[in-house]
């Protein structure tokens, strides 16, 4: 009865509620944070005033809780999209990590060696579609807050991060990231296909102790480099957030720095989010001791401008109790959290998220578009493009196929395709000898051979050789014979590094709670547990040592050593190689040997070397040498004596040193390039594609000249294109084409506020070609990279390149007036194929301020000295300010000082012991004007007052300042 009575009743009801319906004065309006029609911070006002306070603080962590009664969702920042989408800060229930399975790009520093804006541009916006995709397969894994580019500069080769960034110059840099922040944004003039993050400021580059180590960079070298590579894509509007790195700048962690909500949102014409590195705001108080607890950590972050705090994985209370402890103790207020959650939830109402259905043309991309042909297609065309040729003695290359039937492609790479920390999983792979093959096809034969050694490794104690199952298992010493199971190929990655592959099951030996196992099919993991070291002893035997990274974490233990155990399983057991199992090493089959076997009676023997992404350098672990590993060199010695006709392809992300040693008439390098990397490399082998790749860094001849890689002074150091003085091994900017190019008719002048800058070039060869025409200004003995233009020209074809430098960008930061000036005088402008290949250079007179004598009668900061030695950079106070920390020997030097004869020397300083500020003229051992006495104030943060008279002086002069003893010097005068 009750369900008639419903029954009859629902008609009218629907009726009335169509009714209703039709009639928009009826309807209950959307909260205005929904409503697409209103400014965007009124929307982010009305969305923030319905938030209890609980709900505005959680928003802070990284995982962004959902808020049902508001019809919110979760929210994630950070999805790695490097080079692709790649893994994620989540695990499947096993623990692993879950990796995407999208379209794998090459690396981007693959990408930059194209030099090639408009195809990165294409690349993000396949990334930015494939983010898309996942996120509507799984939106609490996969956010459209991406992090990438990385825009760090790359000054120095053994950076193990080297793969992920550009360029060490940041006008490439910067036009790249402009063109791959733009792709993954997408083209829509109000919503965000995805958001991307510049990663990671500020002047970091190197790995060892990254979170406590202090980058010490002058002033002119912190403005005119480093920040220039985070500025320029900021203030394109390519990049809609900014990740603080983990080391120190100056004395001061990047994630409490002032320039997060001064100088970065400065730059940036719409609104940014500043999202931490992981455990970053735990380093606060941990490693770096910055700060005594979490709630102070957290309130100086989020003082400074960090708004998403990336900590304690998953769980975001540890952040939000930490917050609100700060908030009772006066610390914080509410007004701060709700400064951070606006820059947050701008990105959320960019995304779309808070629209109504349709609005948002990219909430329509599904899953469907993960690896796509349109990206596989594209993923082939940037491996193609990146493609550097570094040498073609003779015209070695291109392959003629009619001339080539026989193929042998060898080397340790030649049928493999590595990942990287921050790549996807592959959903296909195209390696070397597999683009060789289908590239030659039926009519060519290809011999192959990885050049690895096949060993057996017998323990002496017992006559037992090391024995792997053939599943995945304990190895153990059980074979009498040296069989299939006790068969393992030796890979050699240099520095003494090598990974053993079981023959059992094609598995590579792991390190696993003691015991080694074979049971990955390739190096991976953040500890990377497949490095094994095979030392030869005294005796002629060899020990096996455990080389993961994580051997190097003080709670790792003392055991590195392998030994054979009572019941025959080999464990790391031992502190030292005295009390290790010593094993015999009997090689089953020679790399060299077969690689050789291959390579005879071929028409050309390739020889595929290069790196391993997780082994020879990645994030957390630096390279100790950018040499080729010794077995490879060894490997390309013995084919090319065997076939003088080899070609070498070196795939890994970092310049290598040695080459100019080995006499192969042609080096083809490239990127760990992704899915497509074997049909990129047979189409520049062939000649399918001509090699328009262009190196992005300087190579050095050695390792032997290089500086510490903890020293950032690149004008100091010489680093880079911009201050080396040496000869290089290859030049910044650096690639051969298949055709031949002539540069005629440098023309350069100044006029309207630019100077315009014309070159004619004409290919000379016999096939159509690309070249990158480089723009390059000189000025005060600094060289720098203007503009580039990437053209295709066919044989024989000539064409204009026209370049137009606004006078604005040749400004260089003045340390005497602490702000950019462009300096009135001669600029030359040349052009060329590289860094070292240039034209004549065209004087064109610039205007600008004239250089003026230092007033040092005022205060002067003491870090904008014009030269110094021994000193570094430090943090004048937790909040803000940069010091110079001398030590005794230190010295700084000003520069034509206009002189009035000075009365006193006034400085504010701190200091922990006492020490002596000596003022002298002309150098650092010169006519002495004063000396003050600096007294310990028993606290770095704690500075006084101390002045001393001084001798008379006047004129020009240059003044120096010299240190017997430890201070801190914040400011001083001359008066």
């Amino acid at each position: 009865m009750r369900l008639s009575l419903f029954r009859r009743a629902l008609v009218p009801a629907v009726a009335a509620t169509m009714l209703l319906a039709s009639s928009p004065a009826l309807a209950a309006p959307p909260p205005p944070f929904r409503d697409p029609s209103l400014p965007l911070a009124t929307r982010i006002d009305d969305l923030l005033s319905r938030l209890t306070a609980d709900e505005k603080i959680s928003l802070l962590h990284q995982y962004q809780p959902a808020i049902p009664r508001l019809g919110i969702g979760v929210f994630k920042t950070g999805t790695e999209a490097l080079h692709g989408v790649a893994w994620s800060t989540d695990y499947d229930n096993s623990g692993a990590v879950v990796k995407a399975d999208g379209t794998v790009f090459p690396q981007a520093i693959g990408l930059a060696t194209t030099w090639d804006p408009a195809l990165v541009k294409q690349v993000g916006a396949a990334v930015g579609q494939e983010a898309r995709g996942f996120n509507a397969r799984n939106p609490t894994l996969w956010g459209l807050n991406l992090w990438a580019p990385v825009v760090n500069l790359l000054r120095d080769p053994r950076w193990g991060r080297n793969e992920e960034g550009y360029s060490e110059d940041p006008y490439l840099t910067g036009e790249l990231a402009i063109a791959y922040g733009h792709g993954m944004q997408g083209d829509d003039p109000r919503y965000l296909q995805a958001a991307p993050t510049l990663k990671h400021y500020l002047a970091y580059n190197n790995e060892v102790n990254r979170d406590t180590t202090s980058s010490s960079v002058p002033p002119k070298i912190l403005h005119d480099y480093d920040e220039q590579a985070f500025r320029v894509p900021l203030q394109a509007g390519a990049a809609n957030a900014v990740m603080p790195s983990y080391n120190l700048v100056n004395g001061r962690p990047n994630h409490v720095s002032p320039d997060l909500d001064d100088k970065l949102r400065k730059w940036a014409p719409q609104d940014i989010a500043v999202v931490s590195d992981a455990g970053a705001p735990s380093n606060l108080v941990n490693s770096e001791k910055y700060y005594p607890t979490k709630a102070e950590g957290n309130a100086a972050a989020l003082k400074a401008g960090l708004d998403s705090f990336t900590d304690n994985d998953t769980d975001g209370s540890i952040t939000t109790n930490a917050v609100k402890e700060a908030i009772a103790k006066g610390l914080l207020t509410m007004a701060d959290v709700e400064n951070a959650d606006r820059h947050l939830l701008s990105l959320r109402f960019r995304l779309g998220e808070f629209d109504p259905p349709g609005s948002n043309p990219y909430a329509k991309i599904t899953p469907a578009v993960i690896g796509s042909p349109e990206h596989q297609a594209l993923a082939r065309k940037a491996a193609d493009e990146q493609m550097v040729l570094l040498r073609n003695n003779g015209g070695a290359l291109p392959l003629k196929a009619e001339q080539n039937k026989k193929v042998a492609v060898v080397g340790p790479l030649s049928n493999t395709l590595y990942e990287d920390w921050y790549s996807g999983a592959m959903q296909y792979k195209v390696t070397p000898l597999q683009g060789i093959k289908e590239r030659l096809g039926s009519a060519g034969t290809v011999a192959s051979s990885e050049g690895v050694d096949r060993i057996a490794l017998k323990d002496l104690a017992t006559g037992r050789y090391l024995t792997a199952p053939a599943t995945t298992g304990k190895v153990t010493a059980g074979g009498t014979v040296a069989g299939t199971g006790e068969s393992f190929d030796v890979y050699d990655w240099g520095a003494g590094k090598n990974t053993l592959r079981a023959a059992a099951n094609g598995k590579f030996l792991s390190y696993s709670g003691g015991a080694l196992v074979n049971d990955v099919d390739q190096p991976a993991g953040w500890f990377v547990q497949q490095q094994l070291k095979l030392t030869a002893q005294p005796d002629g035997s060899y020990v096996l040592e455990y080389a993961g990274n994580e051997v190097n974490e003080p709670w790792f233990g003392p055991n590195k050593f392998a030994v054979v155990g009572a019941d025959g399983v080999l464990t790391i057991s031992s502190p030292d190689a005295a009390h290790a199992t010593k094993f015999g090493r009997e090689v089953l089959s020679s790399g060299v040997e077969s690689a050789v076997a291959a390579a005879k009676g071929a028409d050309t023997a390739v020889v595929v070397v290069g790196s391993m992404p997780f082994i020879n350098g990645r994030e957390a672990n630096d390279r100790t040498s950018t040499e080729l590993a010794p077995a490879q060199r060894a490997l390309i010695e013995a084919v090319q004596k065997a076939n003088p006709h080899t070609i070498v392809v070196v795939e890994n992300s970092y310049p290598t040193t040695g080459w100019d040693t080995l006499s192969v008439p042609g080096i083809l390098w490239t990127s760990h390039a992704g899915q497509e990397t074997g049909h990129g490399v047979a189409d520049v082998l062939f000649g399918d594609k001509d090699p328009g790749g262009r190196l992005t860094q300087t190579w050095y001849a050695s390792d032997a000249g290089l500086p510490s890689i903890l020293d950032y002074d690149i004008a100091k150091t010489g680093m880079t294109y911009q201050y080396y003085r040496g000869k290089p091994l290859f030049p910044f900017g650096y690639g051969l084409s298949y055709t031949s190019f002539r540069y005629d008719n440098v023309r350069a002048s100044q006029a309207g506020g630019k100077v315009k800058v014309s070159v004619d070039v004409t290919n000379t060869g016999a096939r159509s070609g690309s070249d990158v025409v480089q723009l390059y200004s000189k000025n005060s003995g600094v060289q720098r990279l203007r503009d580039f233009s990437k053209l295709t020209l066919a044989p024989k074809e000539t064409r204009t390149v026209r370049f137009e430098v606004p006078v604005a960008d040749l400004a260089s930061w003045d340390v005497a007036r602490e702000r950019s000036v462009v300096a009135a005088g001669v600029y030359e402008f040349s052009v060329g194929r590289n860094a070292t290949d240039l034209s004549a250079p065209q004087p064109v007179y610039v205007p600008g301020e004239r250089p003026l004598p230092r007033d040092l009668s005022r205060p002067t900061q003491a870090q904008n000295f014009d030269d110094y030695s021994g000193a570094t950079l430090t943090d004048t106070s937790k909040v803000s300010g940069t010091s110079v920390a001398a030590t005794a020997g230190s010295w700084l030097a000003f520069k034509n000082v206009a002189l009035g004869g000075p009365q006193k020397f006034t400085a504010s300083v701190s200091a922990t012991a006492s020490a002596k500020i000596t003022v002298r003229l002309g150098s650092p051992t010169g006519r002495v004007l004063g000396t003050v006495p600096v007294a310990s104030t028993g606290d770095r943060y704690a500075y006084t007052t101390v002045s001393a008279a001084l001798a008379k002086a006047s004129g020009r002069q240059d003044v120096y300042l010299t240190f017997d003893g430890p201070v801190n010097l914040a400011t001083f005068s001359l008066r």
